[in-house]
């Protein structure tokens, strides 16, 4: 047959299309231990971090990653390895196969067994960035765990003990949300919890369940830091809040009673307020919409995993209620404070502009004025003028009528040159004066 012809595709749809199954969980089988790293880093950072990942892939002679990979799962041998790239972070989450022997308390005697101890330390203490996440996961069966609760109260920290039945009561997750000596957080996953055959067991937490429930236990680690990162830039920014708020008040008073002299200066200061402002809120804007954005993640995650009540035990989302909301207030408080901030600056600069446009309004009308009252005296002036310019040229005129009176009476003008001059003076004043009027009366009619 032959193949059917496609229409012109987007070049984004083989991508977009394939994100739907980027970063997909892994297939897991308990007992298994997992060391999960983040590493906070800029673009150049998270650059280095996908060629010191290829450094470690070469040193063990297989394939190199994708120049534009953002996600790498490998077989490293003594562990496996998967690296993601995210927009702030990169993450490396180590997995290590354990001996069944290892499944239950020989796990943590002495030192407790990670997957981390498998890499290569030269290799691990050069990754790029900063260390935001840190956390050793250990998934065990459940059956193969005698005295679960106290091997676990060995292992975590008894007065921060959190625990949860987790994927409809087929498992179990304790953590204690501590630092420890080693520097990593610990969560352990009893892999089986409340299934009552061994048949339930495997069916309810089949390798892929497993593998998204401890997903979702890393994420939720994962994001509630990156989330608690918008924590102290709403902290630094409460001072710069507390200070712009009282020069805006200060302002406003100063405004209230302020006379035009004082605008200039008022305007200036209320600029620099306003620039501050903005200069602040732009610099903290993007963190505090990621940490919201990341809190959402965290009460998805939670959600996810299905968690119940064990008797006695505080779950988690009980836990990230108590102890996470106030962060998350704080980082929405500093939010809404800002874009408060910002909106009453704004209406005290449009409420000065306007106050000194209408002065400015008034400035202009009292000019006006002023050029009206000047331009009346103009005409009267011109008025008076007029007359004075009515006798000048009757005078001239009647001059050359009387030079004229000469020259005629000598060949036979019967009046004198004084009697002619005499009565060409009103005709001429009378010519003059009409002529000025009409040319007055054409121009201002005009203008009119």
């Amino acid at each position: 047959m032959a193949t059917p012809t496609h229409p012109l595709q987007h070049p984004q749809r083989t991508a977009l299309h394939n994100e739907i199954h980027a970063r997909p969980p892994e297939a897991m089988t308990a007992p298994l231990a997992i060391s999960h790293v983040v590493m906070v880093c800029d673009a150049a950072g998270r650059e280095a971090s996908r060629a010191h990942v290829a450094a470690l892939l070469r040193d063990h002679h297989l394939a190199q990653p994708d120049a534009h990979s953002t996600h790498i799962r490998m077989d490293v041998g003594p562990f496996r390895l998967r690296w993601e790239m995210h927009t702030e972070f990169v993450t490396y989450t180590f997995m290590r196969t354990l001996e069944p022997a290892l499944a239950g308390a020989q796990v943590f005697e002495r030192d407790p067994v990670t997957a981390a101890q498998a890499v290569p330390q030269d290799w691990f203490a050069a990754l790029p960035g900063q260390c935001l996440v840190s956390l050793h996961l250990w998934a065990l069966p459940a059956a193969a765990v005698q005295g679960g609760d106290a091997l676990v109260r060995q292992v975590l920290f008894e007065d921060s003990l959190v625990a949860s039945s987790v994927a409809g009561g087929h498992g179990e997750v304790y953590t204690d949300f501590a630092i420890h000596a080693d520097g990593f957080s610990r969560i352990v996953l009893l892999a089986g919890g409340m299934a009552k055959t061994e048949a339930e067991n495997v069916e309810s937490l089949s390798p892929r369940r497993l593998g998204r429930l401890v997903q979702r236990l890393l994420e939720i680690e994962t994001y509630r830091m990156a989330a608690l990162l918008g924590l102290p830039a709403a902290r630094d920014a409460a001072d710069v809040l507390a200070f712009a708020e009282l020069e805006l008040a200060s302002l406003a008073e100063a405004i209230r009673s302020a006379n035009r002299d004082d605008e200039p200066q008022l305007l200036d200061r209320l600029t620099r307020l306003a620039g501050q402002v903005e200069s602040q809120y732009a610099a903290t804007h993007s963190r505090f919409s990621a940490s919201a954005a990341y809190f959402e993640l965290v009460d998805k995650r939670i959600t996810d995993i299905n968690e119940s009540r064990l008797a006695g035990m505080q779950t988690i989302r009980e836990f990230m209620d108590r102890r996470l909301t106030p962060a998350r207030s704080t980082c929405e408080w500093a939010t809404r404070r800002q874009d408060a901030l910002s909106q009453r600056v704004s209406r005290m600069s449009n409420l000065l502009r306007t106050r000194v446009e209408i002065e400015q309004q008034q400035s202009s009308q009292a000019l006006l004025t002023t050029m009206n009252t000047r331009q009346g005296l103009q005409l009267q002036m011109q008025a008076t003028v007029e007359g004075l310019s009515v006798a000048a040229i009757t005078y001239y005129i009647v001059g050359l009528v009387s030079y004229l009176a000469k020259g005629a009476h000598a060949i036979g003008w019967p009046w004198s040159p004084e009697s002619t001059a005499a009565v060409a003076i009103p005709l001429v004043a009378g010519g003059v004066w009409w002529s000025l009027r009409r040319l007055h009366h054409r121009m201002f009619g005009r203008q009119h």
